[in-house]
């Protein structure tokens, strides 16, 4: 229990010595965090908070410490909130997601970006993604689970410009049925 607690020792003779210890309470921190802004914003947020007795500080990705549990411009993606009591009781961590999608894709068999998918989907199994080029000619439905969309129509390399997509999901956090619309590029 935090408070300030005294020791008193007595002699024999009587004498009393009256010694005084403040003592802070601490525990590990129980994690809770959560990503604040809609899949697909254009700048992402995570707010994290630290329940339990102590003082603690936040850290996103094995990244700097920082007193306070806000993460703004996060990247796509699974991260991974620390946060430990800064006296030495422990360390809580929580996983969140951000879901967005790579702005462009370049599937040219280099091993990176050579495909394209929207980040974080999987875990939105029943979401429907369909592909189009500037006219709305529709080039490819993908699944959630799929590893993406390789550039091609028919087996044909489809050439550099513009794509656009539409894929409706379920809000994260919600039971939402949304529909979003953008587009991305496609460079070789």
């Amino acid at each position: 229990m935090s408070g300030t607690y005294t020791a008193v020792a007595t002699s024999l003779a009587g004498c009393k010595y009256y010694v005084s210890t403040e003592v802070l309470g601490s525990s590990p921190a129980t994690v809770e965090a959560v990503v604040t802004t809609l899949a697909f914003a254009e700048e992402h947020i995570i707010e994290a908070a630290a329940v339990g007795t102590g003082d603690y500080e936040f850290s996103l990705d094995d990244g700097p410490w920082q007193l306070d549990g806000t993460f703004i411009d996060v990247s796509p993606g699974l991260h991974t909130v620390t946060v430990r009591d800064l006296n030495g009781c422990g360390i809580g961590t929580k996983t969140v997601l951000v879901i967005d999608y790579p702005r462009f894709f370049t599937p040219n068999g280099d091993g990176y970006n050579d495909t394209w998918q929207i980040i974080g989907i999987n875990t939105r199994p029943l979401s429907k993604i369909y592909i189009f080029d500037r006219y709305g000619k529709l080039l490819k439905q993908l699944s959630p689970l799929s590893e993406g969309w390789d550039g091609t129509y028919n087996g044909r390399p489809l050439p550099a410009t513009d794509y656009w997509f539409s894929v409706q999901y379920e809000e994260p956090g919600t039971e939402i049925i949304k529909t979003f619309r953008a587009h991305f590029s496609l460079k070789r």
